[in-house]
């Protein structure tokens, strides 16, 4: 393999292991700043109870999301130096303000959040985590501002051989940016809410304090099923942005080849990437593609033979990891539906309590299949029309690339199975077990007021 695949496949691997810890954090952060302010609000002590059992999973999964997330930038360092070079300018400065303000601020209240149980009035403890909450989604906001220039670049001006910013505020209003940030944080939010479910469902199978996951559950329940609808709203937003600004991306993830007005939406279809055609073509829905795409069933969209082949994406890969995210989105919210008519009493329908449970892992897939569509359907430019990905690699010897490669992947895979090991460790030991393991943090009166819940 050449230096320019193998530095592709190490920053899909560095950037897929590291967003499996993002959108948790994000989301879960919100339904702990929800049962705190219950907390505050009510003096409930089961809601305390509550928030530090989901807090724990919450810390487990931050620390090790901040230790793979710091070697993606020294990547555009090491294996994409010139790309760096180049518009390192704009994209710097938004990784810049997401590191010394967003981050700095959302582990700032972590810590806070963290160590003042008990030490800090329960107005500002509520206070801490909805820091937390609100600093790592405007987080997401300078990181997708960032990616939303390389899929539509604005604001900028060629001088001296680079890009170099002319206009800030073009890029802190980039469209297709803000179409990214909402379709990726509804999902985020979604995903946790579906951990909550799942986890609390174990429980309840099991008459694990069935209270404290009754009343989880008639949070997350609600919360989920708003959340899977939003991501349906957001995801066709964002075709439609698609449409605009990359209709290679669109014809690719539709398998579309020919120009045309009215086009249909095929339910079945496979395509032939050699044949620049499909091998099958099923079930036409008439003029649909054109109404999803533009609102309007007799606009005209662009194939894919109408742009060089050399600047269409990967169409199978955008085509099946597109069908991959719709076909999830749509069961996601038939099954949010069910969990929030069974809220009340979850335990009395156990298939659904076990569905629930083994769907942990699901909607994972379902984002990395979105992100996968978003970065490979960019192809083959890094920049979308500004920059190929070719001319943006590092000048390295491939040999350096691939010891690098393999050596990510190991240790990833090591944090990753302590990631899963962790979270199903301290899900599975439950609330109880959670605050007696307190006493290290938190301290012995701590540990003593949760367990009694005085």
């Amino acid at each position: 393999m050449d230096v320019i695949l193998l530095s592709r496949l190490q920053f899909a691997v560095a950037v897929f292991f590291h967003f499996i810890f993002v959108p948790l954090t994000l989301g879960i952060t919100v339904l702990l700043a929800i049962m705190e302010t219950l907390y505050v609000r009510s003096g409930d002590e089961i809601y305390k109870r509550m928030t530090q059992f989901w807090g724990k999973l919450f810390l487990i999964n931050f620390v090790l999301g901040v230790v793979t997330g710091i070697t993606l930038e020294f990547q555009f360092g090491t294996n994409w130096s010139r790309y760096s070079a180049y518009v390192g300018d704009i994209f710097g400065s938004l990784l810049a303000i997401e590191a010394t303000v967003a981050f700095f601020l959302e582990s700032t209240f972590v810590a806070v959040w963290t160590f003042g149980w008990n030490k800090v009035g329960k107005k500002m403890h509520c206070f801490a985590i909805w820091a937390v909450a609100v600093a790592g989604n405007l987080s997401a906001v300078w990181i997708i501002l960032a990616n939303g220039f390389m899929q539509n670049p604005v604001g900028y001006t060629l001088r001296n051989g680079r890009a170099e910013l002319e206009n800030f505020c073009a890029v802190l209003t980039n469209p297709y940016a803000w179409g990214q940030f909402f379709h990726t944080v509804t999902s985020a939010w979604m995903l946790a809410g579906f951990f909550v479910l799942g986890i609390s469902a174990w429980h309840l199978l099991r008459r694990n304090e069935s209270e404290l996951f009754r009343k989880s559950v008639r949070i997350a329940a609600p919360f989920t099923l708003i959340l899977a609808l939003l991501v349906a709203a957001a995801g066709h937003h964002q075709g439609t942005v698609v449409a605009e600004y990359q209709p290679a991306k669109l014809a690719a993830m539709e398998s579309h080849w020919e120009s045309g007005s009215s086009v249909p939406m095929y339910v079945l279809a496979w395509p032939n990437e050699d044949a620049r055609k499909n091998s099958v073509q099923a079930i036409p829905l008439p003029g649909v593609l054109s109404f999803m795409a533009f609102g309007n069933f007799h606009a005209e969209v662009q194939g894919l033979n109408a742009f060089a082949p050399e600047d269409t994406p990967p169409v199978l890969l955008s085509f099946l990891s597109f069908r991959l995210m719709v076909g999830l989105g749509g069961i996601f919210i038939l099954l949010a539906a069910w969990a929030w008519l069974k809220r009340g009493d979850l335990a009395s329908d156990p298939r659904l309590a076990r569905l629930l449970t083994w769907f942990i892992p699901v909607p994972y897939l379902a984002i990395m299949a979105g992100w996968m569509l978003a970065e490979v359907g960019r192809q083959p430019w890094i920049v979308y029309g500004l920059m190929r990905t070719s001319d943006a690699v590092s000048p390295v010897p491939a040999s350096s690339v691939a010891l690098s490669l393999l050596a990510f992947t190991v240790v990833y895979a090591c944090l990753g199975i302590l990631d899963i090991y962790l979270l199903i460790k301290y899900a599975r030991k439950g609330p109880t077990a959670d605050t007696q393991d307190s006493v290290g943090a938190n301290g012995a009166t701590d540990a003593l007021s949760d367990n009694t819940g005085a």
